[in-house]
């Protein structure tokens, strides 16, 4: 996925895939969600979401609500939050120092 994002270029493909994580559905489940962390070959970090229409990145389809996607920029305190909450210790190790 392409999105630009106050004039920055955020691309899926040509990023660095770092993490993902999923809540356990299976993909063609309402409930489904699912996201990627990515860092940017300038060291910019970001994430892509998607999910289905019972996620909270669900999109409005007509009268109700479907599959949806999203990237969202995130500084470098975002990123070590959503790692630590989503990957293992040795994950985060290997992109950030932590404190003994």
């Amino acid at each position: 996925m392409k999105k630009i994002i106050n004039g920055r270029l955020y691309n899926t493909e040509t990023a660095e895939l770092i993490a993902s994580h999923d809540n356990g559905y299976f993909a063609n489940d309402f409930h489904y969600c699912s996201e990627d962390l990515y860092r940017k070959k300038n060291g910019e970090f970001f994430l892509y979401g998607e999910g289905g229409g019972l996620s909270k990145y669900a999109e409005p389809y007509g009268n109700g609500w479907g599959y949806g996607e999203i990237i969202t920029p995130l500084s470098v305190d975002e990123a070590k939050k959503w790692m630590e909450k989503n990957c293992d210790a040795d994950t985060y190790l290997s992109f950030f120092d932590a404190e003994e």
